[in-house]
């Protein structure tokens, strides 16, 4: 039996005394919210999120943390929608380069070489080649406040998913098929990226008791 060390304990507030801060390396991989959303102009824009999820599904509902009041929050704020497209490794390096500090107004999808989809529910475009894409209505925006009450300046969105695109390749049976569609994830610092593959799938029933939880874990000693 190998002896644990001691813990290297750190306070976030005090410095993690670390080459980098490995808070998203821990919190990995994320989900990647590749977020469509047009302006009051009606221009479309493009921008990848590193913190996303979804966090019910009772009505389906998505949320992405902006860190500033960037061009996806303003826009989302004035029309009330947005589109999350699935970020693939087929599309990484659009995705990618949709990232760069465009300058307000600049159609990131058409500037990084994607076609534009129409949605049936909101005006807001979505990624063409995306396996799928999720059309969604804003329900707030939720900006955070620290442990002494002060505002941050990152802010979550959320919306509740009113329509979904899945390209019919992607269906197997019925069901979705993640490892063929290959999601990529945020996984650790700045470049760090994981990708979902049909080989990196595994099914685990959920025990449908106590008494059952606790067979399988005597079980595994």
């Amino acid at each position: 039996m190998n002896v644990r060390m001691e813990d290297y304990f750190y306070e976030p507030a005090k410095g993690h005394g670390l080459p980098r801060d490995p808070f998203k390396a821990i919190v990995a991989p994320r989900p990647i919210g590749w977020i469509s959303s047009r302006d009051v102009d009606g221009r479309a824009n493009l921008a990848p999120y590193s913190f996303f999820n979804a966090f019910c599904d009772q009505p389906p509902v998505v949320a992405f943390g902006s860190a500033g009041r960037k061009d996806s929050l303003r826009n989302i704020e004035a029309t009330g929608e947005f589109v999350v497209n699935l970020a693939t490794r087929a599309l990484a390096q659009p995705m990618n380069r949709s990232s760069a500090p465009f300058p307000h107004g600049v159609d990131e999808m058409a500037a990084v070489g994607l076609a534009a989809a129409p949605c049936r529910l909101v005006a807001a475009p979505r990624v063409a080649d995306s396996p799928a894409a999720l059309e969604c209505k804003l329900l707030q925006v939720v900006r955070l406040h620290d442990l002494d009450g002060r505002p941050t300046e990152s802010h979550v969105v959320f919306g509740q998913v009113v329509g979904v695109h899945i390209d019919p390749r992607y269906l197997k049976d019925g069901l979705f098929d993640t490892g063929a569609a290959g999601p990529i994830l945020r996984a650790g610092y700045l470049a760090d990226y994981a990708a979902i593959t049909p080989a990196a799938m595994f099914q685990m029933a959920r025990p449908q008791s106590v008494e059952e939880a606790l067979a399988k874990a005597g079980d595994e000693h």
